[in-house]
């Protein structure tokens, strides 16, 4: 799938906006694949998978687009 960088928190995680996705996906800095946390910005494309959680719907696999 991909989406956009929604929300960065500091914390080491995130959020995803994707049309692929009805709702914001929670991403956390250790499903990062050839980027730091450090290194992303609100607003850039990313590519991910889903997995579904008993919190929710997860991104893993996050890569820069």
């Amino acid at each position: 799938m991909t989406g956009t960088i929604k929300r960065l928190k500091e914390q080491g995680y995130g959020f995803i906006a994707s049309e692929e996705v009805d709702r914001d996906v929670f991403f956390h800095s250790s499903e990062l694949v050839g980027v730091e946390f450090n290194e992303l910005r609100e607003g850039d494309r990313v590519t991910f998978e889903v997995k579904r959680t008993d919190k929710g719907t997860n991104a893993v696999q996050v890569s820069r687009a």
